[in-house]
């Protein structure tokens, strides 16, 4: 769930940059409109650019902070998935299951040794 308010928090910072872009891209014809001089229509250019750099900027910090802000969310009661292969889970190890007289445990036929707690590997 974390994860996706995160990416639409990335979203509607990347609408936000993409807005801020436009608008300095209708200023920047705006000026250049009223301009007399090829130096001003430069100089037009120059703060056109400034402020897509400048929104960019703002897009990445609005994202590393989503990243922040998503990782004090940690999980409050560990992970719900399934213990790494090869480790027995504590219970499993405190029971000795007991067979019938004259049975032996049951084994694999490969390795020759009795199977490990996990029931699913």
């Amino acid at each position: 769930m974390q994860a996706a308010k995160e990416k639409v928090k990335d979203m509607v910072s990347a609408a936000k940059e993409k807005m801020k872009e436009h608008e300095a891209s209708a200023e920047e014809k705006a000026e250049k409109a009223a301009a007399r001089t090829k130096e001003e229509k430069e100089i037009a250019h120059e703060r056109a650019k400034a402020k897509k750099a400048q929104a960019k900027m703002e897009l990445h910090q609005e994202k590393a902070r989503h990243r922040e802000e998503a990782a004090a969310h940690a999980p409050l009661f560990g992970s719900h998935h399934q213990p790494p292969v090869g480790t027995a889970p504590a219970s499993a190890a405190t029971t000795v299951p007991t067979y019938p007289a004259g049975t032996a445990a049951p084994v694999y036929p490969g390795s020759g040794v009795r199977p490990t707690g996990n029931k699913y590997l």
